[in-house]
């Protein structure tokens, strides 16, 4: 019998479940908590309990910690992770209440809703204004993940055409939904009437739409933010609001919340502004409870495959024999979702003999492609249930010999007739980057690392390096690779700091340069 404690208030749903024992004790003191915790093997809160090093010291039969809702910042991950304390939330009970506020918003501005109530209210009877349809017009979203999904649906169902902006999802995801594919922002800017961001926050999405890509919308357009404060710049879009060259706005969530009275949003024209409610509705705090309720009981039963946050740390020999190997491929994961976000195939090849079972490494190289690019924290848990999500198929191949290491791993992603292979070692405990395309290369996969081709000639260091040293980026590490002599050359550089999208084009448009690609290790 497994005994889950429930100490912050929700609606659990049912409790009667066979061979679990459930204690509901809604806002339960933390001292308490101390107190009773050693009895149960697993805790349920909400944000209000800190779950913190003290508290998860106190349960000393605590297996799972569930968190109801999407936040976890009230729990200490890495602790948890190394006492082996699994973590699970429950992302999803409210992505239905927040693609539905997202189309109210979208609604609401096209109407003038919000500017028309305050004039009614204050004795304006104001029937001259003008609002806008939204059927025929198009949808632009960017991020088209669950929620920007179910925004897709509901727009279609308004007669909207669809067109999305994720470069992390596969073309037969687009399909599926029968959304039009941008492939890049500024194209999907530049051919829609209403704009709406569905993606996490992060250091690319933050501020990702700022006064530039505003101008790129046609005049008279609609934008929306209901996903992360400051994905679309604040001042930008206040700015573009006064100009006029901004329709309407609606606006769920703030960079700091709440947000001080003199925050530009609370006097800017034509905005429609809610107190960050996307989860907040009676059927999704119903479904937060129950889902988070039955998440733990299956994880008490050994089923982890649905909303793991964390991952509990790995048994002593697996960690120490196949961690470097753990390592290198989590890089070149990532590596590869940088040269080719929204693969349809991920394939991971085993070049020579691995001493342990390699399925814990397939999982660490979709860890880091998926990095950055899923509204959950990719992990070595819930990797391989959110790359299926993407429509990302995964394959593995095992070849006998490596060829120049006595173990290889390579990482090949294809999507349609594009193709990219990275591959890496370990050198004791150190990682190490082996190859990229056809090339073989030998580079410590740190920080961030340009990519260069040319053709084998004299010159092309030294242009790039004298480059790079007007710039004052220093350069860590080189690894030079070639074809054949005269043929197609590949250098690799390590460097100190992130280049601008400036300096990158800079770079590309240097006479010796082929093509150059930075990414981060």
């Amino acid at each position: 019998m497994y005994r889950v404690l429930i100490c912050d208030e929700m609606n659990p749903g049912e409790l009667n479940h066979e061979g679990f024992d459930i204690e509901y004790i809604p806002n339960m003191a933390r001292e308490d908590v101390l107190r009773r915790l050693p009895e149960f093997d697993a805790l349920i809160t909400r944000s209000r309990t800190r779950v913190d090093q003290e508290l998860l010291d106190a349960g000393t039969n605590l297996r799972v910690v569930g968190r109801g809702g999407v936040g976890v910042d009230n729990i200490d991950l890495e602790y948890a992770s190394r006492k082996g304390i699994l973590i699970l939330n429950a992302p999803e009970s409210n992505n239905v209440s927040a693609a539905e506020l997202a189309i109210a918003l979208l609604m609401a501005s096209a109407r003038g809703l919000i500017r028309t109530h305050t004039k009614t209210v204050s004795g304006v009877w104001d029937r001259k204004y003008l609002g806008i349809e939204l059927k025929d017009k198009t949808l632009g979203i960017v991020g088209l993940g669950r929620i920007g999904s179910l925004v897709a649906a509901r727009a279609q169902g308004l007669k909207m055409k669809v067109v999305a902006y994720d470069p992390y999802v596969t073309d037969e995801k687009f399909k599926l939904l029968d959304v039009k594919r941008a492939q890049s922002l500024d194209e999907l800017l530049g051919q829609v009437d209403a704009l709406t961001v569905h993606t996490p926050l992060t250091e690319e999405t933050e501020a990702m739409v700022g006064a530039r890509e505003l101008a790129l919308l046609k005049k008279g357009a609609i934008v929306v933010n209901a996903a992360r404060g400051n994905i679309i710049e604040e001042q930008a879009l206040v700015d573009a609001l006064h100009s006029g060259h901004l329709f309407a706005a609606g606006i769920d969530v703030f960079k700091d919340e709440p947000p001080a009275k003199d925050h530009p949003f609370l006097t800017a024209p034509n905005l429609a502004i809610t107190a960050h409610l996307g989860a907040n509705t009676v059927e999704a705090q119903e479904r937060v409870g129950a889902e988070i309720v039955d998440r733990v009981l299956a994880a008490l039963k050994g089923d982890v495959s649905r909303g793991a946050v964390n991952a509990p740390a790995m048994d002593a020999h697996t960690q120490e024999v196949l961690g470097p190997y753990l390592e290198i491929a989590r890089k070149l994961g990532k590596i590869q979702g940088q040269l080719l976000p929204g693969a349809n195939d991920l394939e991971v090849e085993f070049y020579g003999e691995f001493p342990a079972d390699t399925t814990a490494i397939v999982t660490s190289v979709l860890v880091g492609y998926l990095s950055g690019t899923t509204e959950e924290i990719p992990n070595m848990i819930n990797a391989r249930a959110l790359a299926k999500e993407r429509g990302l198929r995964v394959g593995t191949r095992a070849l006998e010999e490596a060829d120049y290491y006595q173990t290889e791993i390579r990482v090949i992603v294809r999507q349609g007739e594009r193709k990219r292979t990275v591959g890496g070692t370990a050198f004791g405990s150190a990682p190490r980057l082996t190859r990229l395309r056809n090339f073989r290369v030998e580079l410590e996969p740190q920080g961030y690392i340009l990519i260069c081709s040319n053709i084998d000639k004299p010159g092309a260091v030294a242009a790039l390096s004298n480059y790079l040293a007007s710039q004052k980026v220093n350069i860590a590490g080189m690894a030079l690779g070639r074809a054949e002599k005269g043929g197609e050359a590949l250098f690799t550089l390590t460097l100190d700091d992130k280049l601008s999208s400036q300096q990158l084009e800079e770079i590309r448009a240097l006479d010796v340069i082929e093509s150059a690609y930075l990414v981060e290790a």
